[in-house]
């Protein structure tokens, strides 16, 4: 494997895992409160940050728009997973004392003895998932232009297309047409 590419794979599958983590960590509960774990939680958030999972959701598919763009446009979108992995890691720093005001709350609410609040392992989760994005990102957009591209085998022929008689085709003629799309038997075709 050249050199150029050589982060190719690693970053797409370390961006990936991480904003996939992200998305699921952001859907579950970062801190309960103390003594009542698996407490059902009475206010809108419930001690997770929805956040997480919005900007989660935005970064895979900025890895996927990265996978199938060329040139600028890859460029740009590596630069955007970028801005969303930083949001991410922010999210989950900002995120925790939130859920955990949040978990203090709802111990008030349900009428108990305040007792405070504790993290819950998804909020690790979602850390490092955010941090791997983060790094996955900066990779992506220091090598994005020299990783491999898509093809333009499969894109959408351009221009004018060429008529010739299938009659005059050779064998290998008669395959790059239909490779291009075209049906040389078909009359109205060329």
């Amino acid at each position: 494997m050249p050199e150029r590419r050589r982060w190719f794979g690693p970053a797409v599958l370390a961006g990936a895992t991480g904003t996939g983590v992200c998305a699921l960590a952001g859907a579950k509960p970062w801190a309960e409160p103390n003594g009542h774990a698996g407490s059902t939680l009475v206010d809108s958030t419930g001690g997770r940050v929805p956040l997480a999972t919005a900007l989660a959701l935005a970064g895979l598919a900025c890895w996927g728009v990265t996978l199938v763009t060329r040139r600028t446009a890859r460029r740009l979108v590596a630069a955007l997973g970028a801005v969303v992995a930083v949001g991410l890691v922010a999210t989950a720093v900002v995120g925790r004392s939130s859920a955990l005001d949040s978990a203090r709350r709802a111990t008030i609410d349900l009428g108990r003895t305040p007792g405070g609040a504790h993290t819950t392992g998804w909020w690790v989760v979602a850390l490092v998932g955010a941090v791997l994005a983060l790094c996955a990102s900066a990779v992506a957009v220091r090598h994005v232009g020299d990783w491999p591209e898509m093809g333009t085998r499969y894109d959408a022929p351009a221009g004018a297309r060429e008529t010739r008689d299938p009659a005059e085709m050779n064998d290998v003629d008669l395959w790059r047409a239909i490779d291009q799309g075209h049906d040389p038997t078909d009359p109205g075709d060329h």
